[in-house]
Parts: structure tokens; sequence; C-alpha cells
């Protein structure tokens, strides 16, 4: 039965030059999913269009996904990372299977000997998450051309507001 990750904790690892996804399951240690910068620019834009189709009937969409990409940035709240131990499993992840519902989109990462997780986003964790992805790449410098403008502007003012001129 392929674990269903509950909670997970993304950082960029430089000296893997990878995205490392940690997270808990369910009665189960937690489990560390290695993503390759491959792996993720296939990835992304699956999961940008189903947000784009969440709105896809409005002719200002790409406001509205800006809009919707800064609220759901506002509401992410720092929580404790998740922690990997000695019981948990690590593996790089060589695939990705995407299934897509009007309500989330459920992802199972696949790794080379059988293992397997699973996540579940609906579109505001999807949008907190994707956000999170972003600044993984911006840390990378990683090729943001796969991102969409709303993604891009989104992260804009927090980083202006970081500047300071005297």
């Amino acid at each position: 039965m392929t674990p269903s990750l509950q909670r997970i904790t993304t950082e960029y690892i430089d000296l893997e030059d990878r995205i490392r996804l940690s997270g808990e399951t369910k009665n189960a240690a937690p489990v560390v999913v290695w993503l390759t910068q491959r792996v993720v620019q296939r990835l992304l834009p699956a999961l940008l269009q189903w947000l784009e189709r969440q709105n896809a009937d409005t002719s200002r969409a790409e406001i509205l996904h800006s809009f919707a990409q800064q609220a759901a940035e506002a509401e992410l709240t720092p929580q404790t990372p998740v922690r990997a131990g000695a019981g948990s499993t690590a593996w790089l992840v060589l695939s990705v299977d995407i299934a897509q519902s009007d309500q989330a989109v459920s992802l199972t990462f696949r790794g080379a000997d059988g293992q397997d997780a699973s996540l579940a986003l609906a579109a505001k964790p999807l949008r907190q998450w994707l956000a999170i992805v972003h600044d993984a790449y911006l840390k990378a410098e990683w090729s943001l051309d796969v991102w969409p403008e709303w993604v891009r502007e989104s992260t804009l003012p927090a980083r202006q507001q970081a500047v300071v001129l005297h």
C-alpha cells in the first residue's frame, strides 16, 4: 500500500542540487523523497494547468491566479519541519503519477525499487506548496521559464520589501 504523506517539508539542498521532500505518514516513519530538477520541470506544467482550469471560465484568469497565489502564500503559517530519523526511508523519485479531480490533485512519487508515496493537495495547499517550490528554484538558481507570470509576480513584493535604501 502506498504511504500517504500527511504533512511535508520541502527544502532545496545545495550539496545535492535537489529538492528534498520529507513527509510524515500515518503510523509509519517519515519518508524522504528526492526530486531532481528534471522531474520537477516535468511535474510543474500539469500542476499549473490544473490550477489554471480552476478559473478557466474567467476572462481575467491571470489576475485572479496572481491574487489567489498571493493570498495562499499570505496564509502559509510556519510549522515545525518534518524531520527524518534513523527509521526513515529515503529514495530518488524517478517518476510522478498525477491524478486530478475537481477538488484536488493527487501525486504518487515513484522510485526505482518499488518505493512510492502519495500526496493529495487541494487548490490552496497546492498554491502554497508551489510557492515553496518556486522559492527552492530561486535558491537553486534553476531556470524560471516553466513558471507563469502569476507565480513569479506573487513573490516580488516580499522580496522587494527586504531591500532597504538609505
